[in-house]
């Protein structure tokens, strides 16, 4: 392997691709690294006005809201005159009080609060420099998979994890264990020292640090009484209520104490499986899905060393020899974000709808911030079956040929509004898609019409193209104009199956 296909691993892995600009400078994969994590130092949160979710007016006047309003589970409404910002507890008119046109409106306004965050973070995905935070930031919306009704914990919960991505391990998961979102999501509202619920203390090991066989049924009850009084505010900020709060002994993972959850997320840590759960799920996600124990042992020692440090992991991963066997290259599947943020970046597309991508992620089988359950995207050869194939097929040539292309979507029991009609479910393309044509062509230089679609083979595929299918690329583009054929040569080389592996 060559020192820029070892270049376009590295983008690939820790971005979402590389640019033919990325290609054209220079760099070797050490000094690309270095930049990586450079651009990835700093942070910045998903934000803005288009993000905010303001309740529909016909809503808000099923009931009186004039002030901040009690109401009997503890939680607030909030004046009309007031966007909804990041916060879990702030009650909004019960939907039983609602006519069927509110509660319309009410699903319409949180669909596009959602849809405005899942666009921003696909922009981001696709232009940002920042791109091992955005891969990171990724990695953690799969690992703390969480799912809720309202977008403004969701946009918390995500700046959380987007903040310490790269972070300390142990920061990261006391944050995100804080988060209403997350609190809610897993039924820890609820767990009082009277009726403790273990939801929260089971997956925080099962899913989040340990993973099952390294503790016990008694180590989950027992954390779960170790969490009992956290919660939330009904300005969504986290809440420790002392008088449910369990403060008797107990004994986890062979410690004996008055612990706190506090306690147990740092008795879990001091644990060698941690370091080894966490560090092979980075491996799947990053590397390979077979996890290799040579690699990962070595990997989770030097983590624990570090005190957690996601950065200095990530750093020895991408640096290791064997990160570039060829093994590792080219047989990754990409996931639908993957897939479609790896488009717009490596390509320099411009898009003028961009919510209509919006569509192609959910019949693809990953929307952004609605993960199936608690356990995430399962990942893999899970992304393909044959409908999803076929699209990401044909994904080409409708972004670039306009093609004619109509899908019904799924119905999902989860979604805000579940019971739409197969009209209303109906994908159809008009995203609007720009593609610049000047980057490649300055990528390609002086390479002769003749050879053009195998040194494009070279930047777009990460696995090797097959001769036959380099020969029906060619006889593609005979006799057309060159802008045309190099369009030409994009389509056909994208459409292959080897465009799905990364």
């Amino acid at each position: 392997m060559n020192s820029n296909q070892q270049l376009q691993h590295l983008y690939w892995r820790a971005g979402f691709g590389p640019r033919p600009q990325d290609v054209t400078a220079g760099l070797s994969p050490r000094k690309a690294l270095r930049q990586l994590l450079q651009d990835a130092a700093k942070y910045e949160p998903l934000a803005g006005a288009a993000l905010e979710y303001r309740e529909p007016q016909a809503a808000l006047m099923a009931e009186p809201a004039t002030m901040k309003k009690p109401v009997p589970d503890g939680t607030v409404t909030t004046p009309p005159d007031q966007p909804l910002r990041p916060q879990a507890g702030a009650s909004r008119p019960r939907r039983a009080a609602l006519t069927p046109e509110q509660r319309k409106m009410q699903n319409a306004g949180l669909r596009d609060a959602f849809a405005n965050m899942s666009t921003a973070w696909m922009s981001r995905m696709a232009t940002s420099p920042a791109q091992l935070r955005e891969k990171m930031t990724l990695f953690w919306h799969g690992h703390f998979a969480c799912r809720v009704r309202q977008p403004g914990p969701a946009l918390s919960l995500h700046n959380t994890t987007r903040r310490l991505a790269l972070g300390k391990f142990p920061d990261l998961l006391l944050a995100v264990s804080r988060e209403p979102a997350m609190l809610q999501f897993l039924n820890n509202q609820q767990n009082r020292k009277a009726s403790p619920n273990e939801n929260f203390a089971r997956e925080v090991m099962e899913l989040f640090t340990l993973g099952r066989g390294n503790y016990s049924e008694q180590d989950v009850k027992e954390a779960a009484r170790a969490f009992t009084g956290w919660g939330y505010d009904g300005e969504g900020n986290f809440r420790f209520r002392e008088r449910d709060h369990d403060a008797g002994s107990k004994t986890f993972l062979g410690r004996t104490g008055n612990f706190t959850g506090e306690d147990v997320l740092r008795i879990i840590l001091e644990q060698p499986a941690a370091a080894t759960f966490l560090v092979t799920k980075v491996y799947r996600f990053f590397v390979n899905e077979v996890p290799n124990t040579g690699h990962i042992e070595p990997l989770a020692v030097a983590f624990r060393r570090s005190g957690y440090d996601l950065a200095d992991l990530m750093e020895r991963v991408f640096s290791a020899d064997w990160f570039y066997e060829p093994a590792n290259v080219g047989t990754h599947l990409k996931s639908p974000v993957e897939l479609l943020a790896g488009l717009r970046r490596t390509l320099n597309l411009t898009i003028d709808n961009d919510k209509a991508l919006l569509g192609f992620q959910k019949a693809l089988g990953q929307t952004l911030f609605q993960p199936p359950n608690v356990a995430g995207w399962p990942g893999g050869r899970s992304w393909i079956d044959s409908s999803s194939l076929l699209l990401r097929l044909q994904l080409p040539a409708v972004l670039f040929r306009n093609a004619e292309f109509a899908v019904a979507l799924k119905q999902d029991e989860n979604d805000i509004a579940p019971n739409l009609s197969k009209a209303e479910r109906t994908l159809r393309p008009g995203v609007g898609a720009h593609l610049p044509l000047a980057p490649l062509q300055q990528l390609l230089g002086l390479t002769p019409p003749a050879q053009q679609p195998e040194k494009l083979s070279t930047f777009l595929l990460q696995a090797p193209l097959r001769p036959e299918n380099l020969r029906l690329v060619q006889e593609a583009t005979q006799q057309k104009e060159p802008t045309e054929a190099l369009r030409t040569t994009l389509v056909s080389l994208l459409s292959l199956p080897e465009y799905q592996l990364a």
